[in-house]
C-alpha cells in the first residue's frame, strides 16, 4: 500500500472536515482577516485536492463540451469567489446557519474542485484573464475596506476591516509584481496539458497496430 499516493488522495477531505470542526472554524471566523485570508482559500484548497478522488468518476460528453479549454471552470470558480468575498456574504454565514452550510460546500465544490479541472488545460488567455481579475478584485476590496469609514461587516470591528484592506493591496501589488517579473524576465507554462484538453479527465490513448 502506498500510504504517500494514499494521503494524497484524502488530504483534501481530512481539510474539509478540520475546518468545519467548530474550534477551528468559531476560531478562523473570529477576524474578518482570518475568514477572507485563511478559511476561505483553506476550503477551496480542500476542493483542490479532491480532485484524485473524483479521478474515477463518470463525466458525460456534454460537460466535457462545456469546460472545454477549462474556461466555463475558471469563469465559475471567478463568480463564486466573488460572492463570498462580499461584505454581506461574509455576515451571512456568521447569522444564518444554512448561508454558513452553503458557504462550507460552494468554497470546495464550485471554486477548488473546477479549478483543479480546468487549470491544467487551460491557455494563457484564460489563465491571464483569471489572474488579472484576482488582482482587480485585491485592489477593489482592499481599497474598500481600507478607505470606508465605517463598518461594512457588522460582525468585525473597524480595525479588523482596515487592516484586511491593507493585507489586500499588499496581495494585489504582490501578484501583479511576480507575474510582471514571469512575463519581462521568466516564462509562464501556458501550454494547455494535451491529456486534459477536454478540461474534465485525460482522454483514454489507443495503442496503435503495427500497421497503422
Amino acid at each position: 500500500m502506498n500510504i504517500s499516493r494514499d494521503w494524497k488522495q484524502w488530504r483534501g477531505l481530512a481539510l474539509w472536515v478540520v475546518l468545519a470542526l467548530p474550534p477551528v472554524r468559531h476560531g478562523l471566523e473570529a477576524a474578518m482577516t482570518l475568514q477572507m485570508l485563511v478559511q476561505i482559500p483553506s476550503l477551496a484548497l480542500a476542493g483542490w485536492w479532491l480532485r484524485p478522488l473524483l479521478s474515477g468518476a463518470h463525466v458525460p460528453e456534454s460537460l466535457s463540451a462545456w469546460n472545454r479549454n477549462g474556461v466555463s471552470g475558471i469563469l465559475l470558480a471567478s463568480l463564486t469567489t466573488m460572492v463570498w468575498m462580499l461584505p454581506r456574504s461574509m455576515d451571512a454565514a456568521l447569522e444564518v446557519p444554512w448561508v454558513e452550510g452553503a458557504k462550507f460546500f460552494s468554497l470546495p465544490l464550485l471554486i477548488g474542485v473546477p479549478l483543479a479541472i480546468s487549470w491544467p488545460c487551460a491557455g494563457f488567455v484564460a489563465r491571464g484573464v483569471f489572474l488579472a481579475e484576482v488582482i482587480a478584485t485585491a485592489f477593489r476590496l482592499g481599497w474598500l475596506y481600507f478607505i470606508s469609514p465605517v463598518r461594512l461587516c457588522s460582525n468585525y470591528q473597524l480595525g479588523d476591516q482596515q487592516w484586511l484592506g491593507r493585507i489586500l493591496l499588499v496581495i494585489g501589488a504582490s501578484i501583479f509584481l511576480l507575474l510582471a517579473w514571469k512575463l519581462l524576465w521568466g516564462r509562464l507554462d501556458s501550454s494547455p496539458n494535451p491529456s486534459r484538453d477536454n478540461g474534465i479527465w485525460p482522454r483514454p490513448t489507443r495503442k496503435r497496430g503495427l500497421h497503422e
